[in-house]
């Protein structure tokens, strides 16, 4: 998708994330436990979407800031913060919109599996953070991405790092994104060499809540991550 995709299915795509058993009962959980507590802490979402984990964050008394390469998906995050949020377009290929050591942490919530080539987007990153901050990521699970091709009768190379299409429904319309598989040893690699050091490999679970609340999706991933997170320190 093209950021120009991403601005025509903003508000559609808002309302699903708000309450998606992926992101609602999985994904922003765990990525909120991760950054503790974050009083005080200049923040920054790298791919920050239409807002609700920096909704979370300044709820929680951090001083947010977000980045999208979609403005419409930024017009949404604007409606949930405020007018004087600080929300600007970039895209994570490019130089940020920032000075060096700007911020205590960065969170890249299931943003870098969109993109191929991940060295400049962590090299950014690097900068815009202070010594000692920390980036905290997550990303589709390289197992449970190549489990999922192997149920489908192919045989990708793990070892490689491969696009991976995919379709989402999105309201009454379906919608076709790109994955970049990666091997895990890869993203390692990728973020030693930008200066990060890694602290934290977590593989959570989803809320208990959700057996309730989404009984389907619940009983698939209750026993096998979807998700891998890491918290890594800038050196």
């Amino acid at each position: 998708m093209t950021p120009s995709d991403y601005d025509a299915v903003a508000q559609a795509y808002a309302a699903d994330n708000e309450k998606s058993f992926a992101n609602a009962c999985y994904e922003r959980p765990a990525t909120l436990a991760l950054a503790g507590e974050v009083a005080g802490r200049r923040i920054l979402d790298a791919g920050c979407g239409a807002g609700p984990l920096l909704a979370a964050l300044r709820d929680r008394g951090a001083i947010v800031s977000g980045v999208d390469v979609s403005a419409g998906m930024l017009e949404q995050a604007r409606l949930r913060l405020g007018a004087g949020a600080d929300l600007r377009v970039a895209d994570l290929a490019d130089p940020l919109p920032f000075p060096d050591a700007e911020f205590d942490d960065v969170i890249a919530s299931l943003v870098l599996h969109y993109l191929r080539d991940w060295g400049p987007p962590l090299a950014e990153l690097r900068r815009v953070l202070r010594p000692g901050g920390r980036l905290i990521v997550s990303v589709n699970h390289p197992a449970a991405d190549y489990y999922l091709d192997r149920l489908a009768g192919r045989r990708p190379d793990y070892y490689s790092t491969r696009a991976n299409p995919a379709r989402w429904p999105l309201g009454d319309q379906m919608i076709e994104v790109t994955f970049w598989n990666r091997p895990l040893h890869a993203m390692t690699d990728a973020f030693t060499a930008a200066g990060f050091r890694i602290s934290v490999v977590s593989e959570p679970p989803v809320l208990p809540e959700a057996r309730d609340l989404f009984p389907g999706e619940f009983a698939h991933y209750a026993d096998a991550p979807n998700f891998l997170f890491f918290v890594l320190q800038a050196e």
